[in-house]
């Protein structure tokens, strides 16, 4: 199964810049690698992350997300690659695709400083849940529980 997973930055402030993304991900392709996994490709925007993957069925895809959000922010902190101190936000989101939907996925996912010049992360992500027939309650959506 090919799983995009897609998740913000607390708050969605805007820490990832360009200068620490490729060290991020880079890291984070390691760690989805030790899991079993098979990364696609890793990138995002300033506020928030797309990974694509190749899910490895003998690791739920929640226990994945917290082992990439928790170590990567780990390495993020212990290497201050940010000013303050960085957290992931609670929550995820995980759309899975076709073998051959992988190409279309994954052009996308390169794109992503182009798409985010037209739209934000909350159009975007409002679109991602539209498109799968996804309900969700606005006011929970973009500030979950602590």
């Amino acid at each position: 199964m090919y799983v995009q997973i897609v998740f913000a930055v607390k708050y969605r402030k805007a820490l990832l810049s360009p200068t620490i993304r490729p060290t991020i991900f880079s890291y984070m392709g390691g760690i989805l690698s030790e899991l079993g996994h098979k990364p696609i490709i890793i990138n995002g925007f300033v506020d928030h992350v797309h990974v694509f993957i190749g899910l490895n069925p003998s690791m739920s895809l929640s226990d994945t997300v917290h082992r990439i959000k928790r170590s990567s922010s780990l390495f993020i902190n212990k290497n201050r690659l940010c000013k303050v101190r960085f957290q992931w936000q609670v929550g995820y989101g995980a759309f899975s695709y076709s073998h051959s939907q992988i190409s279309f996925v994954h052009k996308y996912i390169e794109n992503q400083e182009r798409h985010h010049s037209k739209l934000t992360f909350k159009d975007e992500y409002k679109e991602f849940l539209e498109k799968y027939e996804i309900n969700y309650d606005e006011r929970f959506l973009f500030n979950p529980p602590e």
